[in-house]
């Protein structure tokens, strides 16, 4: 029994570890969007070159990808996600003493290109470690400590921002790069084999990407995950202007509204993880995908038609909240499989196409933002059409002979 109780410990150890390596996107943006409207005051700029510093971080985290995955097949996982943290934590350092929104929109995307490595190798460690449906049980645990660090993020952010400006919030966020590199380096091992690495060249591992792309059905799923991820960039560029420039929301009581989010996407992976081993991946990724379609087109109707006020516009973006880890817990799961022996490569590119999409949407919604919730509201509602649309034209398997 001894034996079995360790291998337990150590999985539930490493679980614990992948998803606070994985929190650096939450942390870094959720903690960081009450102070978006004060930081277009104090650089007397625009809102939409303040939401420029969230999709400059978002460009970075879809950029960060393509180095690491490919790299960390031929080098392993630990020396990459190692070099990534402190990359993530000088830059961070640097956020908080910048006098220039030109260099804090910068400096932004330069942490964001540290802080991919634990988006993109915590996947590959899982995918090293686990397959299937376990390893879409996996990926909804760790994500589970994703949401509660983007639970937790705006309520920290915001009275941060109240009590003592929106630089120590960078401040903050440097310690936590500090925090989760010891972890990492003392408690986290080494998961790719020598003999399992890749021995070619970096320029080499380019037609791998070639590969990845070519595959219609990995590239549906892949898409299913982007659309969504893209929605949810939608949110997040856009209500903390909807909520407390539109409706009078305080900055320190933002992360109230925000933490309906957070739960409702708890709530997906809690049921994700029970229930994915009974019906299967691709069952829950298509329930999944239904009610968040159903979440957008209630939102945009009631933007659209003033109701229910801001309650129209919290609880329409909750429901397609919900299911968001589980459609990406699930498209992740279903893509990876077609490339088990470049599970960095396609990982990378999985994290491309999701964090590009996602900076691409938070712009488009700063560039659109009118004084009013409409252009969250349709954007947002076209993210859910969208991957709907991926998953019914991509993904069929080819009919048997």
């Amino acid at each position: 029994m001894a034996e079995p109780a360790r291998a337990v410990a150590a999985g539930t150890t490493i679980i614990l570890i992948l998803g606070t390596l994985s929190s650096f996107g939450p942390m870094s943006m959720d903690m960081y969007l009450p102070a978006l409207p004060t930081i277009e005051r104090d650089f007397l700029t625009t809102a939409s070159n303040a939401q420029l510093t969230l999709s400059s971080f978002t460009i970075g985290f879809a950029i960060g990808p393509l180095l690491y995955g490919p790299l960390s097949d031929r080098f392993g996982r630990r020396p990459l996600l190692l070099f990534g943290i402190t990359f993530y934590v000088v830059a961070g350092l640097f956020c908080a003493l910048t006098d220039s929104i030109g260099w804090l929109i910068a400096l932004r995307f330069l942490q964001a290109l540290g802080g991919a490595a634990g988006l993109v190798l915590t996947r590959a460690i899982v995918r090293d470690l686990w397959s299937g449906t376990e390893s879409a049980k996996i990926l909804s645990l760790s994500l589970l400590i994703v949401s509660l660090s983007a639970l937790i993020a705006p309520f920290i952010g915001g009275y941060l921002l109240k009590f003592l400006g929106w630089r120590s919030i960078f401040w903050l966020l440097g310690g936590y790069g500090v925090l989760t590199l010891a972890l990492a380096w003392f408690s986290l091992p080494e998961t790719l084999p020598r003999e399992r690495r890749q021995t070619t060249s970096y320029w080499q591992i380019i037609p791998q990407y070639f590969l990845v792309f070519r595959h219609r059905r990995a590239m549906g799923y892949m898409l299913c995950g982007g659309f969504s991820f893209a929605g949810m960039f939608a949110q997040l560029s856009g209500t903390p202007f909807v909520y407390i420039e539109i409706f009078d929301v305080a900055p320190e009581h933002f992360g109230l509204l925000f933490a309906v989010n957070i739960l409702a996407i708890m709530c997906g992976s809690w049921l994700n993880s029970h229930l994915v081993g009974r019906f299967g991946v691709r069952p829950m990724l298509r329930f999944g995908l239904v009610v968040a379609l159903c979440g957008g087109l209630v939102l945009a109707f009631c933007a659209a038609f003033g109701i229910g006020g801001l309650y129209g516009i919290v609880i329409p973006i909750a429901l397609y909240m919900f299911p968001h880890n589980l459609v990406n817990a699930n498209a992740a799961a279903a893509s990876l499989e077609y490339f088990p022996d470049i599970a960095g490569t396609a990982s990378a590119v999985l994290g491309l196409i999701r964090f590009g999409t996602g900076a691409a949407v938070g712009a488009l919604v700063g560039l659109l933002y009118d004084g009013t919730a409409l252009p969250m509201a349709f954007v947002l509602a076209g993210c859910g059409v969208g991957a709907v649309l991926s998953y019914a034209l991509l993904t069929r398997e080819p009919r048997a002979a």
